[in-house]
């Protein structure tokens, strides 16, 4: 009985845990493997020559097809043939060009066209979902050319050839039409689990319902929006214009469609403190993020910090020209905090040299013709003015302050703020 508690079967016992792989170990083979991925770029350059075998074939046709033309050996059909070739060879070279920038970008590395003006209008929402049904779209679209080909020259071509071509060609379309409808389901499955079945889902913002354009889908937007460094997320469809008696709602809802960036124009926010201004600032960087631009958020305070840094570093046009990468910037809280000395030299010299170049959202609780007390010298906020509302929408908002709407009225009087 003393040895009741004995362990009668000690060659049974095992660890109840084994110890697990070192995480920096797996975090390096987990890189390894990832970097894999650049074996396949050998695969889109060579697809590049092969765009440059369809560019000789097309002026090849091209040429014959002047020849026969002007020696008089062609007639209506022998031409709409060639034409018809040529047409052929245009839509598998779009083809191409789908699967080289398409795939590099979705499986091989970032190009980094946003905001480049020739962007490419699927690229900004491209992935693996979307380019399979575009690429099967596009080979609907050949299969359709070289079926008509055949109708055309119907007399020439057998009737067994006439056939199988309806046939395949009615196979790639309901291949399409199967690709497509699947391809919903799962851009909403990836939408809400941000392309990842691990992790917990981000946070899912508001679509636009303005006719601004639909919401980019994946996790490209997201990656964009947590980099433009927003001290919160705020959506336009979470700002309360009950309280707004200036502008109209049609003027929000206008600017939600962010077309000033591609006119590289400026937004520019005036009015007192607690009326929205970062709100909406903050709320058209998220739209601008949403349709592929990068944007950078800061306080003029942080922004003229910012270019002192690179200033006394001795690269500050080096720095001004890196942020020409961001389509758009946003200075929060001019005339806030006063700049002194060479901060304002510095924040003119952003506002200078982002004109005409691209877009810089403002919020400010000083109409302009207060800014020299900003910029402490009535010349240097003249031209910044100037500069800054020549392409601008210029939105002064009226409303009472909405962290102070439950306080009775002589607890807040004189609380407008300055210039306003």
């Amino acid at each position: 009985m003393a040895h009741k508690n004995m362990n009668l079967f000690p060659l049974l016992e095992v660890p109840l845990s084994r110890p697990a792989s070192s995480p920096s170990t797996m975090m390096t083979l987990g890189c390894a493997l990832f970097a894999t991925r650049w074996l396949q770029a050998p695969l889109y350059f060579g697809l590049v020559a092969a765009q440059g075998v369809y560019v000789y074939k097309f002026f090849n046709e091209l040429w014959h097809l002047i020849d026969h033309v002007v020696s008089g050996r062609a007639d209506e059909t022998h031409v709409m043939l060639a034409v018809l070739k040529l047409v052929d060879v245009v839509m598998i070279a779009n083809l191409l060009i789908m699967v080289i920038v398409g795939g590099y970008e979705t499986f091989v590395s970032r190009i980094g066209l946003q905001g480049h003006r020739d962007q490419p209008e699927w690229l900004s929402h491209v992935n693996s979902n979307v380019l399979k049904v575009k690429l099967a779209t596009a080979i609907v679209g050949i299969s359709s050319v070289h079926l008509l080909q055949m109708f055309v020259d119907v007399h020439h071509t057998p009737q067994h050839d006439l056939l199988w071509g309806t046939v395949i060609h009615m196979a790639f379309i309901a291949s399409a039409a199967i690709l497509a409808y699947m391809s919903g389901p799962m851009a909403s499955h990836e939408s809400r689990t941000g392309g990842s079945a691990h992790g917990p889902p981000p946070v899912v913002l508001p679509r636009q319902r303005d006719g601004s354009g639909e919401e980019e889908p994946g996790s490209a937007a997201q990656e964009r929006i947590e980099a433009a460094g927003f001290p919160a997320r705020k959506v336009l469809e979470m700002f309360d214009d009950a309280h707004l008696r200036s502008p109209d709602p049609q003027t929000l809802a206008r600017l939600g469609k962010v077309d000033f960036v591609g006119r590289k124009g400026n937004v520019v926010f005036l009015g007192a403190p607690g009326t929205g201004k970062t709100h909406l600032a903050v709320a058209l960087g998220v739209r601008a993020c949403q349709a592929g631009h990068r944007v950078l958020f800061a306080t003029a305070a942080e922004w003229a910090a910012r270019l002192g840094d690179a200033k006394a570093a001795g690269r500050l046009a080096k720095e001004l020209a890196r942020l020409d990468d961001y389509p758009v910037l946003i200075v929060d809280e001019v005339g806030y905090v006063p700049l002194e000395g060479e901060a304002s030299h510095l924040l003119f010299q952003l506002v200078s040299h982002r004109y005409e170049r691209a877009s810089l959202i403002v919020t400010s609780d000083r109409p302009f013709g207060r800014w020299e007390e900003v910029f402490g010298d009535t010349g240097v906020a003249s031209a910044a003015v100037d500069r800054l509302a020549h392409h601008a929408e210029v939105i002064t908002l009226d409303a009472d302050s909405y962290r102070t709407r439950g306080l009775e009225p002589a607890a807040v009087a004189g609380l407008g703020g300055p210039g306003f």
